[in-house]
Parts: C-alpha cells; structure tokens; sequence
C-alpha cells in the first residue's frame, strides 16, 4: 500500500498491509537522528525507517509587518534553552490588560484570514498523490492562553466567562475560515484536519467537563462538521488524562484521537481500544515521557510490540512518539522504534 492507502484504511476502519508510521520531532532531535543514521536528508530517514511521509499544506502570509519575535496576534515570543534544545515560549500576552469583552473590541484589532495567500497550496501537494495531506483544523484555547496568559485564561472560564466566549468566537472563526480557503484550493485532497485542544493533565481533565461542553465543544462540532462536509477527516489531539470526556469528543465527530498517553490516569491502552476502538483510530503511543527518552533499546521493541498487539488488534492504529521526540531521547531507541514497528507491524 501507499502511505495514502494505509492512512485511510486505518481511519476507515479497514485493515491496511501494516501499521502505517508516522514520525515528528525537535529539530535538534532530527538532526541527531540524521547523524546516527548518516543520512543527508529526512527523505533518506524516512526511507531507511520505513516512515510513512505526509504532506502539510497551508497559506503563505502576506498580512502586515510583523516585529522580530512577535506573531499576528501580538503575542511576543522569547527562546528559552532547556539544555538539549530551544523552545520558543510567549512572554507578552497582548490582552492580559483588559477586564471586558467590549474593551478589546474597542482597543485590539484581530487578524484578518485576507493576510494569507492560498494560492500556492496545489502546488504543495503537486506530484504527491500517493501521500495523505494534512491542513486546516484549529486549536483557539492555545492561542486563548497566550493572548490572556496561562493562570488567566484558566481564571477567565470562571471570572470573566463573556470574554472567553468573544476570543474563541473569533479564533474559531478565523480557523474556519482558514480551513474552507484551503480546502477550496484543494477539493477532496486534504486527508485530515487537527482538531485540537490539550485538554488533560498527567492525572486528570484541566477544566472540568462541563466547561469543555460550554466553551469548546459546540465551536470544535462547527469545524468537525467543515472537515467531514469536505470529504477530510477530525484528528483530534489532546494531551493527558482525556478518556472522561472522549464520550462527547466522539459524538462530536473526532474520528482519530492523539497521542494516546496511556501513562497517564484512565488512559491504558486495553479500555481505550475495548471501548472506542470501534469509533475511532488511535495514533501515537509511544510514549516520550520514560521509554523514548530514558529506556532501553529493549523497552522500546516490547513497547512497540505491545502497542501493535493492544491498539493495533484489526487495524485502527499508527504508530507514532507520544509528542515531538526530544533530544534526550537516544537515536538508537528512535531507530528500534521505527524497525520493530515494521518487523512486526504486518497484518
């Protein structure tokens, strides 16, 4: 199979030849696996690990100047080394300042989706019909959290709920809007789009269910009902402890849930597979958190075993690191991740 066939047996709930491989990383971690493998480019490690390429697509900004450092929504940003490698994290939230819904409207002026170009997107995906095709989708609290500040925007579900509903009302618009010009460039190619939110911590959800309901879940239905109007699939993702409200992401149309933490409180991979195999896929599980980063080559090749023989019983999984694999993690344990999978993937 094509790593577009295999895709789309797994999220049509059909048996492909093997477990399709997915792959995402640091760039410091790339280019440590890239020097193991002696490999001049990524095609050459997708090859040699068997991986299965995607393609991303999206618009080209065209909007107004943006200051070094800060992004469209004036959210400013600083590096910050962590010892292997560099995360670039919000250090200036734009809106912290205000105490009401109208006062930013008054006072703060939102990106249009006119500052993208999608016109170059066919030729993002020229020549590569035998790859799945990844665009659109949205994930508006992320960007809540940054326009707010993290302790605030979790404060404001409580407090200033009126504000929340005006943000995610024009982050979820713009998302729209920016999923149905891409989709409009590409009809019927684009194989699926993230729906995402991180909605769990290690133990538990971070807000309660109820607040999800409010806030998130009738705006996150608006643009599942988009992607499956355009023929694409719901690929939701959410870190954490997430399986109490997988009932209602499920009803609301997810059709693959990542990365499956199944460390982490009610996620263990045999209830999720017994209980929403059926109606969804799963794609992830590898976890990142002790067994990439800091176990053995011997750890990784069972763990892979275990998730092919639990998630992967009659389909319905690709496999795939928990997260962005770090640079902690050793090139030998993501290279036995990669050949184990595609020893013993075949159905």
């Amino acid at each position: 199979m094509t790593p577009l066939e295999r895709w789309l047996a797994v999220l049509n709930h059909e048996l492909p030849d093997r477990v399709p491989l997915d792959y995402s990383a640091t760039p410091e971690a790339t280019k440590k696996l890239m020097d193991y493998l002696g490999a001049k480019s990524m095609d050459e490690v997708y090859d040699r690990l068997h991986i299965d390429r995607k393609v991303g697509v999206g618009p080209r900004y065209v909007g107004p100047e943006l200051p070094q450092g800060e992004d469209v929504f004036g959210c400013r940003y600083q590096d910050v080394d962590y010892g292997t490698g560099v995360y670039s994290e919000c250090v200036y939230n734009p809106l912290a300042q205000y105490e009401s819904a109208d006062e930013i409207e008054v006072n703060y002026r939102w990106p249009s989706p006119d500052w993208w170009d999608y016109s170059d997107i066919p030729a993002q995906v020229k020549g590569k019909d035998d790859l799945p095709v990844v665009g659109g989708g949205s994930e508006p609290f992320l960007t809540y959290k940054n326009l707010r500040g993290m302790e605030q925007a979790y404060v404001d579900l409580v407090l200033h709920p009126q504000i929340v509903h005006y943000c995610l009302d024009v982050l979820f618009n713009l998302a729209y809007e920016n999923t149905r010009r891409i989709y409009e460039q590409i009809p019927g190619r684009v194989t699926y789009s993230y729906v995402a939110e991180d909605l769990g911590s290690q133990q538990s959800l971070l807000i309660s269910p109820a607040q999800i309901r409010e806030f998130l879940l009738p705006r996150m239905k608006r643009i599942m009902d988009l992607v499956h109007e355009a023929g694409a699939y719901v690929f939701h993702h959410s870190d954490g402890a997430v399986r109490p409200i997988l009932p209602d992401m499920i009803a609301a149309g997810i059709d693959a849930l990542n990365p499956i933490q199944w460390r982490c409180q009610g996620m263990e991979r045999e209830g999720l597979k017994r209980d929403f195999g059926r109606k969804i896929a799963f794609h992830g599980a590898m976890d990142n958190q002790y067994t990439l980063a800091f176990g053995t080559v011997g750890e990784v090749r069972q763990e892979v075993l275990d998730n092919i023989r639990i998630l992967g019983a009659g389909g319905g999984y690709i496999l795939a690191p928990c997260h962005n694999i770090q640079a902690v993690s050793p090139p030998e344990n993501v290279v036995a991740m990669y050949e184990a999978a595609y020893e013993n993937g075949w159905y």
